[in-house]
């Protein structure tokens, strides 16, 4: 099934790495590509905010953002231990706060977002739906960004395969392992930025410009569709054998699949409180 041609997915995670006598070991393409992904939405806000899309300020929209950053980081963390690493997190709770060493969970993310955004509409007394169908349409580049950090850093890879543009992933092998003895996998990563990321950003921004949609309307549409790509997505993405099915399904379609059912939910909400 390997074959010389194929492409082989080793690149260095750390853009910059310091001397061993730091604390750290480094800055990761991960951090890096969070950070470009809050620029970007801050910078889409800002966009919002000039062209009379958002109730906010260009200040506000900066408070809102760290209100964000803290949603995100907190909630993808803590819901990727709880989901995805609970043994290790119950041996020692101090790896939640053990950033550096990756690990971050979208679902865990989205509910960091949803509390960020309902602490920051009571303070700044704004509609949450209003706040919740912008936040939804300028995320989806640092989803992007994310997936293509996941790619780089060589995790998260797909099942097998024999399709032409199967890749090796060197840490999918035990270490030490030869290329040639590598089966190929899906690059699964670059899959879901391309759904998750792209094709979402571009259909979202389509929505939320072209007005006159209830509220609610846009963040509902975010929920159902980002939950059938990711849904999708998994059936090519090597499952974490290390953390237990529920139901018979991988831990990303399960989750996906109450965003899907809660997305439906806003829909029908929006629908019928605008009537």
């Amino acid at each position: 099934m390997n074959s010389p041609n194929r492409y082989i997915v080793d690149f260095d995670p750390f853009a910059v790495r310091f001397p061993e006598s730091f604390f750290l070991d480094g800055i990761r393409w991960y951090g890096l590509a969070y950070l470009a992904g809050f620029v970007i939405a801050y910078m889409l806000l800002n966009l919002y905010s000039s062209r009379g899309r958002s109730p906010l300020t260009k200040d506000d929209n900066a408070s809102y953002i760290t209100y964000l950053l803290f949603g995100v980081i907190v909630g993808g963390r803590l819901g990727y231990m709880l989901m995805y690493d609970f043994a290790n997190f119950c041996a020692n709770p101090l790896t939640l706060f053990y950033i550096w060493k990756g690990g971050m969970a979208s679902h865990g993310g989205f509910v960091g977002v949803v509390l960020a955004t309902v602490f920051f509409a009571r303070s700044r007394k704004v509609s949450f739906w209003t706040l919740s169908d912008m936040i939804v349409t300028v995320c989806t580049p640092g989803i992007f960004l994310g997936r293509i950090a996941n790619f780089v850093n060589g995790e998260l890879w797909g099942k097998i395969s024999d399709v032409s543009w199967a890749m090796i992933f060197p840490r999918s092998a035990p270490l030490g392992t030869p290329l040639s003895e590598i089966a190929p996998r899906h690059p699964s990563q670059l899959y879901e930025a391309f759904a998750e990321g792209l094709f979402l950003f571009l259909f979202l921004q389509y929505r939320f410009w072209r007005g006159n949609l209830p509220k609610g309307r846009v963040s509902g549409e975010f929920l159902v569709l980002y939950a059938i790509v990711r849904i999708v997505c998994e059936i090519f993405r090597e499952p974490d054998f290390e953390v237990a099915p529920i139901l018979g399904l991988s831990r990303g379609t399960f989750y996906s699949a109450i965003c899907l059912i809660t997305g439906v939910g806003i829909i029908i909400f929006s629908e019928r409180k605008n009537k």
